[in-house]
């Protein structure tokens, strides 16, 4: 299968990648999200070793850490590329 034409690399992405990463950055405060993020995860983390065991805080816990891993993908897995 053909890569499609957006997938194709062309002379002066990475120029444009660059500066929308810029914007993005200056736009969307990535930083800052990413410094949420992970204050969230601690947060449920720190939950979740003293619910002593309660099922309903485990399985709830394990779903707001799987919400966790899809903003951490998102938003923090990109953080230096677009906040340099």
């Amino acid at each position: 299968m053909e890569p499609s034409r957006d997938m194709t690399e062309r002379p002066g992405d990475s120029k444009i990648l660059d500066i929308r990463s810029k914007k993005v950055a200056e736009e969307y405060k990535i930083r800052e999200m990413a410094e949420k993020i992970q204050a969230i995860k601690e947060s449920a983390t720190a939950l979740q070793r003293i619910s002593g065991g309660i099922q309903a805080v485990q399985k709830n816990v394990d779903r707001i850490l799987a919400c966790v891993r899809m903003l951490e993908i998102d938003i923090s897995d990109v953080v230096d590329i677009v906040d340099d």
